[in-house]
């Protein structure tokens, strides 16, 4: 009988009435909610654009409003989403961590870059963020091409796509940085391709291939650099025009190197030694500097040049001009139509990071002409690609999303001109006055093996032969730490690990703390200091806690994305497992950031 009751129980359940049938899912919207087009095909943008804008803080797009063009920054907010109030959540908030807290969706904590540089205890000395002496250069013979992303510790959106797809979508990731490159592109890259200012080419490595593709070896023969270098950088518009900024020459901007002040227009021939281009009027002017396509017919080398200057020009200088952005979009859209980018049936992935404002950025300033003239100039590149995008992948087939790497803090000289509390401390002395305070007290020996991201490594072998315990040791750093000027706090890292906090400064040290890679004490620099390194401190640097570092642009634009815009708490690690129910993939190993709702709707 039981037998004969379990059979019909199971017949009945096996039937229409009994059986459970999958929900079906909401109807395709606009923005991107529905899983299947018409023909059943999964629904995917063709190519997803990731830009990262190194050095942006928030309230530039607000500030430079009026003075953009209709197709860069004012059509991403124009027809696209974007979160007014998106924050880091962690510290330092550098370029390395920065690249790869987005495309990981995780924090230092999980994914391992806590800094652009870190102390190495078992190497004994320091290393650098993508570093990897097993690999070799792919279009270069030096260390420039020595990198790879084998210090990441968890994968990334770009490599769960490549999963997702078997491998079949593409990722390239294109920056003047190679940090700026490799890490958005992850370890299962297509390719990545970064700026050699030895050379003026863009290369690779051998961790992606073994040869520059002929398309990449076609692009640098075609030496943009030298031509971008050709002509003086002037204002794009009338320099008056620039009411955002202060006035041209001011203390607290640097100038070139072989400049007398730090004003318009800078010579680039001279200050590279690139042969000038011959002009008729032989003056610097904007509307020769748009070299959209690369291809500037002005750029033959102006008559008495040197053969010395010509033949060992400074092409680095390229990264801190506003054309180093456009050698990178040049970079990108070449990419673009060679690999058929968004062109071949596949969801493929550009990871595009612009540098060049972050260089601007620390040599003169957030409140300089020339960081201004950088992005006004930036606004016209991402108009360009707009433009192009729209042209082969298809109006509405791409989906962007921008974004930046950290903000950047006022320089204190500025802030003191107009009475507003700040300051900069020197690492080296901070360093030196904490090794000479523990050599008094404990005797000679090197005490402090490192002072990096705002941590100290202290000599744990040292303290052992001398039995002291590391715990009372890092207390005693804590306490010298805490009476230096700029200093607001100090933690050791048994109290981070010991410890957890879910807002304020407690939980940015926490989630930036990657026990085999930091300090034993971690410090805390009051609101609107920084480190310099010269005194007294000139431009910009960033790395902390506070707002004007952490707060930056989130943009979504284009494929299934509504206008609107959010004043909702965002993190920048909400990005990954957004961009991961947008592809339906897995988001990365590590991933701590939620899908951010509004724009998926």
């Amino acid at each position: 009988m039981k037998k004969i009751f379990a059979l019909t129980l199971a017949a009945a359940l096996a039937s229409p009435v009994f059986a459970q049938t999958a929900k079906p899912r909401a109807a395709a919207s606009a923005n991107g909610s529905a899983n299947k087009n018409a023909s059943g095909a999964l629904a995917r943008p063709r190519l997803v654009v990731g830009i990262v804008v190194d050095q942006m803080r928030y309230d530039y797009i607000y500030r430079y409003w009026s003075k953009f063009g209709k197709g860069g920054f004012r059509r991403l907010l124009g027809e696209g989403f974007s979160y007014e109030n998106t924050h880091y959540n962690y510290v330092p908030t550098y370029t390395g961590p920065g690249h790869a807290s987005i495309y990981t969706g995780a924090t230092p904590s999980a994914n391992g870059i806590v800094g652009n540089n870190w102390f190495e205890r078992e190497t004994g000395k320091g290393t650098y963020v993508t570093e990897d002496k097993t690999v070799q250069g792919v279009g270069s013979s030096g260390a420039a091409g020595q990198q790879s992303p084998r210090h990441l510790m968890t994968t990334t959106i770009t490599d769960e796509l490549r999963l997702a797809t078997n491998f079949q979508s593409k990722v390239i990731g294109v920056c003047i940085k190679d940090r700026g490159s490799i890490l958005p592109a992850g370890h299962a890259a297509t390719a990545a391709y970064w700026y050699d200012g030895g050379n003026g080419s863009f290369i690779s490595s051998t961790f992606y291939q073994k040869a520059l593709p002929d398309w990449v070896v076609k692009f640098n023969q075609r030496g943009l650099a030298t031509k971008y270098l050709s002509q003086p950088w002037n204002t794009l518009l009338p320099i008056a025009e620039y009411t955002e900024s202060s006035p041209d020459n001011v203390s607290w901007e640097s100038a070139f190197k072989g400049e007398a002040a730090p004003v318009f227009p800078h010579n680039l021939p001279t200050i590279s030694g690139v042969p000038a281009a011959a002009r008729k009027d032989n003056q610097p002017g904007p509307a020769r500097q748009t070299a959209a396509d690369g291809q500037n017919t002005s750029a033959t080398p102006k008559a008495g040049a040197t053969a010395a200057n010509a033949a060992t020009p400074n092409l680095s200088l390229l990264s801190s001009t506003p054309f180093g952005n456009s050698i990178t979009t040049d970079m990108a859209l070449e990419a673009v139509r060679a690999e058929q980018l968004g062109q071949r049936g596949f969801t493929d992935f550009l990871a595009l990071s612009y540098s060049s404002t972050d260089y601007v950025g620390h040599q003169f300033g957030p409140n300089s002409i020339e960081v201004e003239d950088t992005y006004l100039r930036l606004d016209q590149e991402l108009a360009r690609l707009f433009a192009t995008l729209d042209q082969t992948v298809g109006k509405g087939q791409a989906l962007v999303f921008l974004t930046a790497d950290h903000a950047a803090a006022h320089s204190p000289e500025f802030l003191h001109a107009h009475n507003l509390p700040a300051g900069a401390v020197s690492a080296s002395l901070m360093r030196d006055t904490l090794q000479n305070r523990l050599v008094r007290r404990h005797g000679p020996g090197n005490w402090v093996l490192d002072f990096e991201n705002q941590q100290v490594y202290l000599n744990r072998t040292l303290a052992a032969q001398k039995n002291i315990k590391l715990h009372d040791l890092a207390e005693e750093v804590v306490q010298v730490m805490v009476q230096l000027p700029g200093v607001s706090r100090a933690l050791t890292a048994e109290d981070i690990q010991k410890s957890h906090w879910e807002s304020g400064t407690l939980m940015y040290l926490e989630n930036g703390y990657y026990p085999k890679r930091c300090g034993d004490v971690l410090v805390v620099l009051e609101p609107g200091w920084y480190e310099a390194y010269s005194f007294p401190a000139k431009g910009t640097t960033h790395g902390s806690s506070w707002a004007y570092d952490t707060h930056v642009p989130l943009l979504f634009w284009g494929w299934h994305v509504k206008h609107g815009e959010s004043m909702a708490p965002a993190y920048v690690v909400d990005i990954a497992a957004t961009l991961a129910r947008f592809l339906r993939i897995q988001e990365p190993s590590g991933c701590s950031g939620t899908p951010l709702l509004e724009v998926l709707r």
